[in-house]
């Protein structure tokens, strides 16, 4: 039985995480790490600690849906206390991006900026049709709950890696993320990536290539953050033994 511990327990993927691994063969939860304390029931032989290094001990895998300054202390625990850990934590800074692809020198790490098998059949779809579709406009449009603070998300980012990728580009070269006032024409290479906020949106991504007589959309919609807790309950089982090394949800369903 594989012991998985949730960081970022008192989220709203977290708390599903722990409903879910009650439900799921083959995994259980061993661990929870809480920075003050719960404010639910819990199995009582589930460990609940504030303790990094014990949390790490307590568990097999860590399944991480967090805010980024604590996926960073998670991080630099872990490179002394090494663990496989499947992270859905976005809004990374260049730091914290850098110390995930150093721990994934020490472990095995799966990132995902999304853990839908949706998402992952449609970035690949994206890149294919990114490569295919090489004079069409590229805009991304992501819609969220009024409560999420980073932005574009890390999906729309990562939507929008396939389409640069598909294009030979670099990403940080022609992506925009807002038009205002007389700005010209759109540019040829450009790939716009545009966020919304508002009510109780689990996520919705569109990924549109628009031409001269056509156009192709590509739609997304999570309705249930149980979609992201399955996913990385499925993704933790499969990183298990894996060797060191930053892998994706696309490796996890053989999509790469």
């Amino acid at each position: 039985m594989i012991k998985a511990g949730v960081f970022g327990a008192t989220g709203r993927v977290g708390r599903l995480l722990i409903e879910d691994l009650r439900k799921e063969e083959g995994i259980e939860l061993s661990a929870v790490y809480v920075r003050n304390e719960l404010d639910f029931a819990i199995d009582p032989s589930v460990l609940v600690t504030n303790d990094m290094a014990t949390f790490l001990k307590g568990c097999d895998i860590v399944i991480d849906f967090s805010l980024p300054e604590a996926m960073q202390l998670l991080l630099e625990t872990a490179m002394t206390h090494p663990k496989p850990i499947v992270s859905g934590t976005t809004g990374l800074d260049t730091h914290q991006a850098n110390l995930l692809r150093d721990a994934g020198e020490k472990m095995p790490i799966l990132y995902a900026t999304n853990m839908s098998l949706g998402v992952a059949l449609m970035n690949k779809l994206v890149y294919l049709a990114s490569k295919t579709l090489e004079n069409f406009d590229i805009e991304i449009v992501e819609m969220h709950h009024r409560h999420k603070k980073d932005a574009p998300s890390g999906t729309a980012l990562t939507l929008a890696e396939s389409a640069a990728r598909g294009r030979d580009a670099d990403l940080d070269d022609v992506r925009i993320s807002g038009r205002n006032g007389n700005i010209g024409e759109r540019t040829k290479g450009e790939i716009a990536v545009m966020a919304l906020r508002g009510g109780d949106i689990v996520g919705r991504h569109t990924v549109g290539f628009y031409n001269d007589g056509e156009f192709i959309e590509l739609n997304h919609t999570a309705t249930s953050r149980n979609t992201f807790s399955k996913g990385a309950i499925r993704a933790a089982k499969w990183l298990i033994g894996k060797e060191a090394g930053i892998y994706s949800i696309a490796d996890s369903l053989e999509l790469s």
